[in-house]
């Protein structure tokens, strides 16, 4: 096996963070002396997001995110579940909830959370019409991705973002709050809808590592 045919190509941005993909690697990979892993760092928009995930293993072999089967449609790769991601809230460090270790829907009466727009996943869908029908005190604001931007919207505008705990530390000055509320999301691992051997290897050694 020629030596770039060993590694597995992960893409990692601060949406993408790669830190728990890697952390369950480190595990096992004593098991498996044959593959090694490389970071590639991406930037999170509209276009990247589209070409990379339609592209997988073309430059980059896996990506660890966020995920449903909405969202692998849309995307055209496929997703291996790993765990549960808690559906939260990031907010400003300077922002009036900051102080708060977990929040309650009456805490997010009055403000602007930022959504996914609906379509974008069926977990987020569930958690926007529990608020549209029962929390109208709660403005929804949609946006198309998440990126470096929405989050620096976040900082700046003193707006609320969904977020999951996964991102607590995409930014600096935001801090990612739990909420009491059921929602949660699937975290695991996007990649080709047609893997090479490589990465089919990979993936079943991170399935038997969870």
């Amino acid at each position: 096996m020629q030596e770039k045919d060993s590694v597995v190509r992960i893409g990692t941005s601060p949406m993408t963070p790669a830190a728990p993909l890697v952390q369950v690697w480190s595990k096992i990979q004593k098991e498996y002396p044959n593959i090694r892993i490389q970071m590639i760092p991406y930037m999170n928009s509209q276009e990247s997001a589209r070409e990379i995930l339609k592209n997988l293993g073309t430059n980059i072999d896996v990506v660890g995110g966020i995920f449903d089967e909405t969202m692998l449609k849309l995307r055209q790769c496929q997703g291996m579940e790993l765990s549960r991601q808690r559906i939260c809230c990031a907010v400003s460090i300077n922002h009036r909830l900051a102080q708060k270790e977990i929040l309650t829907y009456q805490d997010l009466y009055g403000e602007r959370f930022l959504m996914m727009h609906r379509g974008w996943s069926n977990y987020v869908d569930e958690l926007r019409d529990d608020i549209w029908k029962n929390h109208p005190q709660i403005q929804l604001v949609d946006f198309d991705i998440y990126s470096m931007e929405i989050f620096n919207q976040c900082e700046n505008s003193n707006e609320v973002l969904m977020a999951v705990e996964n991102w607590k530390d995409a930014h600096p000055l935001l801090k990612i709050i739990p909420v009491e509320w059921k929602y949660t999301i699937p975290y695991g691992i996007l990649y080709s809808t047609e893997p090479m051997d490589l990465v089919k290897r990979f993936l079943k050694a991170i399935k038997k590592a969870v």
